[in-house]
This record gives C-alpha cells, structure tokens and sequence, in this order.
C-alpha cells in the first residue's frame, strides 16, 4: 500500500533508531583521495589564519605570525599580481578587504600545490581513516566555537543593536543595504534571539560525535541563511560566511545523500558516525575525555562571559552618553545674531544628534538644507560641557557648555573654532521623543483586522 506520507513516515522511522557508527570503506576512490588532499590543506590553512580567538592565548600568537604574512601578502599583490593600489588595509570589521580576496587565492593555489605533492608523493595510501577523523574534529570545534560567539552576540543582543536616533531619522533611501540589515535585525529582540539560539544549539550539537550530523545539517542551514545575507545585503562577511557554508557541507560529508532519502525518497536513514581511532591506552582516552569537556565548557562559559562583558560597552544594555537623543532648534544665536530659520542658511542647525556611550559619543549635525555630518563627541558633565570635534580637522570644533532648563529641552552656549577664529553661539533645543517614531511605537499586536504595513 503506498504510504501518504512518505516523508512523515520516514522521519518517525529515524527518530526511532539510534545513530550507529557505520563502517568506513576500507579503500577510497582516487578523486576521493585528491579531493580529501586539497581540503586538508585548504581547511587547515584557513583556521590557521583566521583563529576564532575563543581560547586563551590565541589571539597573542596570531599577532606574533600574521605580521609577517600581511607582508607576504603585500608583497604578492605588488609584485605578481600587479594590483592597481597596495595592499595596506588587513582584516577588521570588513572580512572581504582586498586582502582577504589575495589571502583566498594564495590559499587555494597553496592547497592544490600540496595536493599535488602529496599525491605524487603517497600514490599508494588507499584511505585516510584516522586524519579525517582529526581533521573533522578540528572543523567541529571551529565552526561549533564560530557559531557560539555569533549566537550569544545575538541572544545579547549587540551585534544587531536596535536603531539609534541617527537611524530613525535617516530616509530608506539613504540607508546602504548592509544599514538597511541591521536595522531589520535590530529591530526585534524575539528575532535576534531565535536565530541566536538557533546558532548556539547547531554550534553546540558540533561538539560532539553522536550528534555532528544533525548539528552540521542545522549548522548549514543557519550559515546558508547568514550567507544569502551578506551576499543580497552586501555585508562584507562574505568570504566566513561562505567558508562555514562549506566546513557544514564536509562534515555531513555522506550523510548528505542519506538525508536526501530520508527526506525524499520515503526511505529510512541511519545516520553516519565517524569512527573514532582505537585508543588502548586508558590514561590517554580519559585525559581526551577530560580535555574535551573542558574545552566545551569553556567554549560555552567564554562565549557567554565575552559577551556579557561586552554589552557594559555595545548592544542596547550599555550605557547612553548623558545627551544621547535628538534635539530640533528653536533659536540659533550666532555672534549676536539671531539666525531665522531659512533653508538657504549654512551655519544654523536644524537637529543634533548625539550617540554612543559615555567613553566613545559622537554627534551628528543637520543644517537647514537637510545635509548632515558626523563629528566626535565628548561630554564632561562635571563641567556640563560638551565638545564636538571634526572627524577630518580637529582645529573645527565646537566647545558648548550646556544646561537642562526643562526636562524637554537643551540650552548650548559656548564658541566655534575654525581655525584662528573663534565665534560665539548659543542654541535652544527641543528634545525629541524617540518614541515618537512608528518604529518604536507600534510593537507587537496579536489581533490586526487590516494590514499595518507603513
């Protein structure tokens, strides 16, 4: 009788059996083997260069060897790859630099060269059992560390914080795509902590043997998400992203087809295990076990404890420069002068904006004719003063003292440098209510008779 439900039916079947190591074949195909080359390498080398830094130490020996190899890489874009500019800018925010894209190519060239080599070299090995065991291992640990860090950021919510004041004022149309990201992302803390649960929960799975190919095919999946993100949005993680895509695809290695029949071709599927080398010595398999739940615990504690502490400086949690918010001018007194509000003017204020934390602020200053710029902030409220300086020439600056007459307004007064020339200012502001904003306002309604789509 033909089953109605093939791919329910195959799915209860499954959650009935346990996973049972399934035995390895003894002799690998030649492409197998090549492949398997190529991928040590290229593996072992990406994780030699981009350390998730989770562990202690880690970061302080990579600053010791990624100098040189900066230089290499330099060195290579200069000379034999004859770039237009040189390469002077190295991985940060942006993990799609130029950099990176040489790193990516001196990768993959190194590995097919090894590849060679070792082929030429170890024609006759018909398998190798016990290094891929140590290389899935290491790619466990890795992506499993990779997806703990980003998910507790997300379940703490700092890597997407909720949209500032500057955001809320700036149009759709001048946000850039990777903006635009953030502030979907930013907007909903049930968003932001059901994908970084889901993270944690496929990065944790990865720990452990008996549960890497659910974890690795939950891992896939939230990578694949994160990978279409960065591409359509055009956030430049792009090259991490689509490497975790791949370390999930490896370690399902196999398993990939037995899911396939499981999912579509109404069969059952147990689940492949990859054996674990014979260890008769029993100090040495105990001090791995002990080793290992150390390191997953620490994984899980330090992942969390970074980013707790982290929230005293990033994410919705830290603490507000003491102006944080916008403020809309009432009257702008410049040099004596009062300045009507025209759209022509270039020395009246429309809005300030204020952001950051107490350590780090910066301002963002509207004139009449609605264009903006961005300037370094810092209050002394001591002093009850507060300095607006230019990114690009610290000789522009305002020093502004400033006063709270009513809990609704802002009085500034003080001088503006440019230069040699110093003129007098002073400015009555109206604080805006940042729940004013729809954004902020609307929240979350279980009943909407008709679509609130604005």
């Amino acid at each position: 009788m033909r089953q109605k439900y093939p791919i329910l039916t195959a799915y209860t079947t499954y959650t009935f059996r346990m996973q049972q190591p399934i035995a390895q074949t003894p002799a690998w195909t030649s492409n197998q083997r090549i492949l398997f080359r190529f991928f040590v390498a290229w593996f072992l080398l990406y994780v030699f260069l981009n350390p998730n830094g989770i562990l202690p130490g880690v970061d302080d020996v990579f600053n010791f060897y990624i100098a040189p190899f900066h230089r290499l890489i330099s060195w290579i874009g200069r000379h034999i790859l004859h770039l237009a500019k040189p390469i002077t800018v190295f991985t940060n925010g942006s993990g799609d630099t130029t950099y990176d894209y040489v790193t990516l190519l001196f990768l993959s060239f190194t590995a097919i060269l090894t590849c060679v080599i070792w082929t030429l070299l170890d024609r006759r090995r018909t398998s190798y059992t016990i290094l891929f065991y140590w290389l899935t291992t290491i790619l466990r640990y890795y992506l499993g560390i990779t997806l703990l860090t980003y998910g507790f950021t997300k379940v703490f919510k700092m890597q997407f914080p909720s949209p500032g004041p500057n955001t809320l004022l700036e149009p759709y149309g001048d946000a850039s795509p990777m903006g635009l990201a953030w502030t979907f992302m930013g907007y909903s803390n049930g968003y932001n902590l059901f994908t970084g649960f889901a993270e944690i929960i496929s990065g944790g799975l990865l720990f452990f043997r008996r549960t890497t190919a659910i974890g690795a095919f939950l891992a896939f999946i939230v990578s694949a998400n994160i990978m279409a993100m960065n591409y359509c949005f055009d956030i430049p993680v792009k090259l991490l992203s689509t490497t975790m895509v791949l370390m999930s695809l490896f370690l399902l290695n196999d398993n990939i087809r037995r899911l396939f029949n499981l999912f579509f071709r109404k069969g059952t599927a147990r689940l492949s295990i990859v054996p674990r080398p014979p260890m008769r010595s029993k100090p040495l398999r105990i001090t791995l076990v002990v080793i290992k739940s150390l390191l997953v615990i620490y994984a899980f504690l330090g992942s969390a404890w970074l980013s707790l502490e982290a929230r005293k400086e990033y994410g919705d949690n830290a603490p507000h420069s003491q102006l944080y918010g916008i403020y809309n001018t009432r009257s702008f007194f410049y040099d004596k002068d009062t300045l009507a509000p025209l759209q022509t003017d270039t020395v009246r204020w429309k809005q300030l904006v204020i952001e950051g934390s107490p350590t780090y602020a910066y301002a963002v200053i509207k004139m009449m004719n609605d264009s903006a710029n961005g300037f370094y902030a810092k209050t002394d409220t001591v002093q009850h003063l507060l300095t607006i300086t230019d990114y690009r020439d610290s000789t522009k600056k305002w020093r502004l003292h400033y006063n709270y007459p009513f809990t609704d307004s802002l009085v500034l007064w003080g001088t503006r440098f440019r230069g040699q020339r110093k003129d007098s200012i002073r400015i009555a502001m109206a604080r805006f209510p940042l729940n004013n904003f729809r954004l902020n306002s609307r929240g979350f309604n279980w009943i909407n008779e008709y679509p609130y789509g604005r």
